[in-house]
């Protein structure tokens, strides 16, 4: 007989995204579900004054001012839950191997191409170096002590600009020092590099680049970060 094609995994409805986003978020900021509340209620007080105050006046129209300033509080309540949950993340996520390429591979849209995996890796430290390619250049970033990613990072942007000649490269660094940038900040950061190069040129590079780049396969990639455990499902 042959064998039963195994079921599609069923992926979490989306009340029980919402379920689960907030309790991630509410660990971080207990003080969530108070301030929902209170927007909650501001929206309803709002919606009241509004079919009070706009004539003709007339108690059905109070009752539809007041439904639209609920839906308004509710959309202001998931709205400031969302805001926290990114926050949150990058607060459980800062400091643990990994972070880098994840936050590289999820937040910089789709004029940035990058891989959670890292283009050089110290096996015994888990320090490593990761490459992102956009409108902006070539950007190498470092994971790790800032000493001892020198080697690793001077190997990747002399082996882009080799490659990718004339093309800027930035090399930044992923902390809380001096001249380094926190996790939180890291995409917002690379996305206000100016652009200096065209779709096609990026094109081009990103092909050059891959090219050339040694296979990382047999390294071992840093482990402690699972994003689907820092970062829940966003609602549909």
């Amino acid at each position: 007989m042959a064998k039963r094609a195994p079921e599609p995994e069923k992926r979490p409805g989306f009340f029980s995204q919402i379920k689960s986003l907030f309790r991630f978020t509410r660990e971080a900021y207990p003080w969530l579900p108070w301030a929902q509340a209170g927007i909650l209620v501001g929206g309803i007080l709002l919606g009241l004054v509004a079919g009070y105050l706009i004539p003709p006046f007339q108690v059905w129209t109070l009752v539809l001012w007041g439904i639209t300033g609920l839906m308004l509080g509710v959309l202001g309540a998931l709205f400031l839950m969302t805001r926290l949950s990114t926050s949150a993340m990058y607060t459980k996520i800062d400091g643990m191997p990994g972070a880098t390429g994840h936050v590289l591979s999820t937040s910089l849209g789709r004029r940035w191409q990058a891989s959670e995996t890292p283009v050089g890796i110290n096996p015994k430290t888990q320090e490593a170096v990761y490459r992102t390619i956009g409108r902006g250049g070539i950007v190498v970033v470092g994971e790790g002590a800032r000493g001892r990613l020198t080697r690793l990072v001077n190997e990747e942007r002399s082996k882009a600009q080799r490659v990718a000649h004339g093309v800027p490269v930035t090399v930044l660094y992923v902390g809380h020092g001096e001249d380094e940038v926190p996790i939180a900040d890291l995409a917002k950061t690379i996305k206000k590099l100016p652009k200096a190069i065209d779709k096609a040129t990026m094109a081009a590079v990103i092909r050059r680049v891959d090219s050339v780049s040694q296979s990382l396969s047999s390294l071992p990639i840093p482990k402690g970060i699972d994003p689907t455990k820092v970062r829940p499902q966003r609602p549909r």
